[in-house]
């Protein structure tokens, strides 16, 4: 059953579904870690399974003779291997990821090839971030630029047309595509019309679904499936969250992600933290520490400290009485302002 399909059915039976997103295990460890994670979450019932997809990164090696030479390294690879395995050991579908970087046209058709032999259907076509060596995304030069060009290599696929065109009388793949979403904006996109305009070509180059990234203004995301709407975008919208695991996933996932959590929300997991049974006080205090450290919160309560005593200062001069009667207020101020806190 294909994504929209599931969607569609969820839907009809007015019933909440949910999915889940998976990393394929580092290079050299085997599935027990991946099925693991699985056992533990099977009995939601998620509606399918996700599969990333990592490009290639680059290591650095030390000649013998000090000189430097680079290598590049795919330090998970076997998404496609992973998603097979998964689906025949559980039963449920699953959506492996396909992107543009590091990829010529060849190698996505190969990979689409090996994914129809799989019985594997579902996809999420992404652009993929720019290589860690790269200012800026660059392509394959036998690859695709955006996400848009390879929902279209996807959908000639399903129409029986290939990369190099040798194939006439062909068996037809059935993928369903789906494509990434940003209620907050792509960090790349010229404005917020420009990037649902990207969106919208994705859809009418074949997406039948979208998932958004990750959010935590639940406002964001209803104004952006608005906007969606408006601008004649009717596939369905799937909404992307990520669960704050830890107190540093205040600071760590808007620097990372450049998502924004509400203050409510904030203070919510900061209150739930300092009721924790089960975190001893010293821990209590250090996860809000982090916090507040990563805020800047100590630098900028020492300037609004500085500020109100100065301005108490200014006002204390302006008084119209003897300096005599001024000084052991001053000296009583410097004293608080020199103090430890």
């Amino acid at each position: 059953m294909n994504v929209v399909d599931i969607i569609n059915k969820a839907v009809e039976q007015r019933r909440t579904r949910f999915a889940f997103e998976l990393l394929p295990p580092l290079k050299g460890d085997g599935m027990g870690g991946v099925f693991e994670s699985i056992d533990r979450l099977i009995g939601f019932d998620p509606a399918y399974i996700n599969v990333t997809f990592h490009r290639e990164g680059i290591k650095q090696a030390v000649r013998p003779d000090g000189s430097v030479e680079w290598h590049v390294v795919r330090r998970r690879p076997g998404t496609v291997g992973i998603s097979a395995a998964i689906q025949k050991k559980y039963g449920v579908e699953v959506v492996p990821h396909l992107i543009c970087g590091g990829q010529s046209k060849y190698d996505i058709e190969d990979a689409l090839i090996d994914l129809d032999f799989l019985g594997l259907h579902n996809v999420l076509a992404l652009r993929g971030d720019k290589s860690q060596n790269e200012k800026f995304f660059m392509p394959h030069p036998q690859g695709h630029t955006h996400a848009v060009d390879l929902v279209r290599q996807i959908a000639a696929m399903n129409r029986g047309q290939f990369v190099d065109g040798e194939v006439e009388e062909c068996h037809h793949s059935k993928f369903s595509i789906g494509v990434a979403g940003y209620p907050e904006m792509h960090e790349e996109a010229a404005s917020p019309e420009a990037d649902i305009a990207c969106l919208k070509a994705k859809v009418d180059a074949g997406a039948e679904y979208v998932v958004t990234q990750l959010f935590y203004d639940n406002a964001r995301f209803f104004d952006y499936v608005r906007r969606c709407r408006e601008a004649g975008i009717t596939v369905p919208i799937i909404p992307g969250i990520k669960p704050l695991s830890t107190v540093r996933h205040l600071t760590l996932l808007p620097r990372t992600f450049g998502c924004h959590i509400p203050e409510e929300l904030e203070r919510e997991v900061l209150r739930h933290t300092y009721k924790d049974a089960a975190l001893a006080p010293a821990e209590k205090i250090a996860r809000v520490r982090a916090v507040f450290d990563a805020l800047d919160v100590p630098r900028l309560t020492e300037q609004q400290i500085s500020l109100r005593f100065d301005r108490a200062l200014a006002t204390l001069d302006g008084l119209n009485v003897p300096d005599a009667r001024k000084e052991p207020l001053r000296e009583y101020a410097r004293s608080l302002m020199g103090r430890r806190k």
